[in-house]
């Protein structure tokens, strides 16, 4: 079944609901302009609480090496997600299968890029001049799909229980990565949506195989 990362997670309750409703993956926003940013600390006590079979993501703008490293360490996390203009170079400085890099694909070109980063699997989402990522805008599935076929893929921008099923089926990611659009506010889940969209991903039955959040 293509697989569910619940993104934007900032308290327990929230963490706690989405892993009962079978997110494989939960992803901490450590970017202090995002309105979803949590402080290490508040991250860590929730990691704790957390399934070991449920992926602790960390989600890093243009932040140094160090910093994600002594992050990652603290907090246990398992894989980072690179959401900012990070190069292909300093993914390196990481072991690749613990990278998820963000990408926004415009055109061809956009394409041949992102199949230069070698990591664990290649997140596509949508962004705007203030926002890398979170902005419930769509991606261009067309594009997307032409990814999956060279590198493992996750799906993000503006997914919702009303376009998830379309999505799945249109693109047939490794996995979908959620947040705006199981959200009541920026932070703050709705149970009500996180069960409804994670019924719809389980009823689509489709196999991808290569799961990308196995621990490693």
């Amino acid at each position: 079944m293509t697989q569910v990362k619940i993104c934007g997670i900032t308290n327990e309750e929230d963490a706690l609901c989405a892993a009962n409703f079978g997110a494989a993956a939960l992803g901490f926003i450590f970017y202090p302009p995002s309105p979803r940013y949590i402080e290490p600390e508040r991250a860590r006590l929730i990691i704790t609480k957390l399934p070991t079979c449920v992926a602790k993501v960390g989600v890093f703008v243009n932040e140094s090496a160090a910093e994600i490293k002594r992050i990652m360490k603290y907090c246990g996390l398992d894989f980072i997600q690179l959401h900012g203009d990070e190069t292909a170079d300093f993914c390196r400085k990481f072991p690749a299968t613990k990278i998820i890099k963000a990408v926004f694909l415009r055109s061809d070109e956009d394409l041949e890029k992102a199949c230069a980063y070698q990591v664990a699997a290649i997140l596509v989402d949508n962004r705007n001049k203030n926002l890398y990522g979170g902005t419930g805008m769509p991606t261009d599935w067309e594009l997307a799909r032409c990814l999956k076929d060279r590198k493992s893929l996750i799906l993000s921008g503006g997914l919702n229980e009303k376009n998830i099923r379309q999505a799945v089926e249109a693109v047939a990611p490794n996995a979908v990565d959620i947040n705006s659009g199981v959200e009541i506010t920026p932070g703050r889940k709705d149970k009500e949506k996180m069960a409804s969209l994670m019924r719809i991903v389980e009823e689509t039955g489709l196999d991808r195989g290569g799961n990308i959040f196995n621990k490693r």
